[in-house]
């Protein structure tokens, strides 16, 4: 499987980190079952401000220069994918649109994450 680096950008939607991306048909797709965990310490790890206002995720099935996060495959469940940031000590499931970016589950997922900043292209201010 080529390198493929995928962007999306999470934000805040009553309560709950999820994103949209009209390129492969997600509208406001949750993070849910310790993804928004992960996301959350991740986030104040990075010590980006106001991420609920919106934030890059950059993402790839193999390892990328500078990244923040490396998930591990645990096993499929429920139609959608277990996986653990070992440097939290978490896991999380991520749900089938994991398919709309990956042919089938990574075994490794490796994430950075972004403040807006200069890349404010998420049309969500608010």
């Amino acid at each position: 499987m080529a390198n493929a680096l995928n962007v999306i950008h999470p934000y805040k939607w009553e309560g709950l980190w999820v994103f949209d991306d009209a390129r492969v048909g997600l509208d406001k797709e949750p993070f849910v079952e310790g993804a928004d965990a992960i996301i959350e310490k991740a986030l104040a790890v990075k010590g980006i401000e106001e991420p609920e206002k919106g934030f890059r995720l950059l993402f790839s099935a193999g390892p990328f220069p500078n990244y923040d996060l490396k998930l591990r495959w645990l096993r499929e469940s429920e139609g959608g994918n277990w996986y653990r940031a070992e440097e939290f000590a978490m896991e999380g499931w991520l749900c089938p649109a994991l398919l709309k970016y990956f042919d089938e589950p990574p075994t490794e997922i490796y994430a950075r994450l972004e403040a807006k900043g200069a890349h404010s292209d998420h049309p969500r201010t608010s």
